[in-house]
């Protein structure tokens, strides 16, 4: 069934209280404890944490430059809240840095000797579990992606590339660093590489799973195919369907506001870009499912996914983290191995996955700078400055996740367990 588009007015300008702190003996025992571990930490990294008495931890280490400019407010946030009151903490103002994403990775690249091990044994007990409201069943799916993905189509318009794609781009050459102008021919290498090896081509009946602002379907379509796109994102929707009717290729191209758990019909290929760390750890069965019912024999699916270390995944799957409680609600990073092992239970194998983690760290490098170049935009839009600081610190979070190597982005080629590859693809 199609729905229509409903656009309304964007989720625009959100606004987050960051003032009132935690007091009592509690806090002050939790702010206290922080601290302590909090400077033990950074004594053993490769990075300057400068406070604003003066002093400076290590005293004479290299590497990037972290300032804390409230050292009871930051310990405060990050005793009460762990790692959501870090993120909060720069939200807030109490600590900065010049390029945050280069502090970010030195933590990454550390965080297994961040916690002493007898209390990264008491995790479970200490942070905060996923809110049920967050959970990504039909009833909440779209309300999680529309406190991201319809902030309003002009907003990201001011920091992706006129293809507006929003996920990973694969460049010619990561040496030198990529420009700008770089960006959307990379973008669209990107796609037709994905194109490419679920075999789609004239003739052929493609689902996308996770539309996007509709580049994918535009350049499924000009092949020759016919195109069903899914999302839940009303502004995402409507944009979509706008390119595909300047593009002339509405009676090729079928965009839907419908949960991927409605999909009927079959298809040749199935195509997914980074959309299935939307789904959610317990929905992961369900994807799937849908991904294998969906093929007709002999199909092929490509899913481009964000995926983590197995083991950091298995630790932190039940943890809720700063980027879902303020950027992507009932969102979940995947491992490779977990994708795998649930695509088995539904009849998939994958034959392949092809990984691009070092080009997403250079998309977001270039989407950062865009961002902070349009400031002056962005808040004509509607958006004060915390949220300006938020946004900043969720690109660098994510481009700090890539540069360290603790994340990393594949392109997983899936077909039907008792299907086999051609032999160029067996290659």
């Amino acid at each position: 069934m199609t729905v229509r588009c409903e656009s309304g007015a964007p989720v625009a300008g959100p606004r987050y209280e960051l003032d009132r702190l935690p007091r009592g003996p509690r806090a002050a025992i939790a702010a206290a404890t922080a601290d302590r571990l909090f400077r033990r930490a950074v004594r053993r990294l490769p990075l300057q944490v400068e406070y604003g008495t003066g002093l400076v931890l290590p005293s004479v280490a290299d590497g990037p430059v972290m300032t804390v400019h409230r050292p009871d407010r930051f310990a405060t946030r990050l005793g009460t809240r762990g790692l959501i009151g870090f993120g909060e903490a720069y939200m807030a103002g109490d600590w900065s840095a010049a390029d945050p994403a280069t502090v970010l990775a030195v933590f990454a690249a550390g965080i297994d000797r961040l916690v002493p091990a007898p209390l990264r044994a008491l995790r479970r007990c200490v942070v905060a579990a996923h809110p049920s409201s967050d959970r990504n069943t039909r009833e909440q799916a779209r309300g999680n992606i529309a406190r991201h993905y319809d902030l309003s189509n002009e907003f990201f318009g001011l920091f992706l590339d006129d293809t507006m794609t929003y996920s990973s781009a694969l460049f010619g050459s990561l040496d030198p660093a990529p420009s700008w102008a770089e960006l959307a021919p990379a973008q669209g290498a990107k796609i037709d590489r994905i194109l490419d090896t679920a075999h789609v081509g004239p003739g052929t009946r493609v689902l996308e799973i996770g539309t996007g602002w509709g580049e994918l379907a535009v350049r499924a379509a000009a092949r020759g195919t016919r195109v069903r796109s899914v999302t839940l994102s009303a502004e995402q929707c409507r944009h979509a369907r706008d390119r595909v009717a300047a593009a002339g290729l509405t009676d090729r191209v079928e965009i839907d506001l419908l949960d991927y758990r409605a999909v009927d019909g079959h298809y040749d290929a199935v195509v997914s870009v980074e959309m299935v760390e939307a789904v959610g750890y317990d929905f992961l069965p369900g994807y799937f499912r849908t991904v294998e019912r969906a093929l007709l024999p002999g199909g092929r699916a490509v899913i481009q996914a964000i995926t983590m270390p197995h083991d950091r995944m298995l630790a932190t799957r039940h943890t809720h983290t700063w980027i879902q409680e303020y950027i992507f609600p009932g969102g979940f990073l995947p491992s490779a191995r977990l994708l795998t092992d649930t695509a088995a239970t539904a009849g998939l194998v994958v034959r392949e996955n092809f990984s691009i983690g070092p080009h997403y760290a250079h998309t977001l490098r270039l989407w950062q700078r865009q961002f902070l170049d349009a400031e002056t935009a962005v808040t004509a839009l509607g958006f004060d400055e915390t949220f300006r600081r938020m946004w900043q610190l969720y690109l660098a979070h994510s481009e700090a996740g890539f540069r360290s190597g603790y994340l990393d982005v594949g392109q997983f080629l899936l077909t039907r367990g008792n299907g086999h590859l051609p032999a160029e693809a067996a290659q």
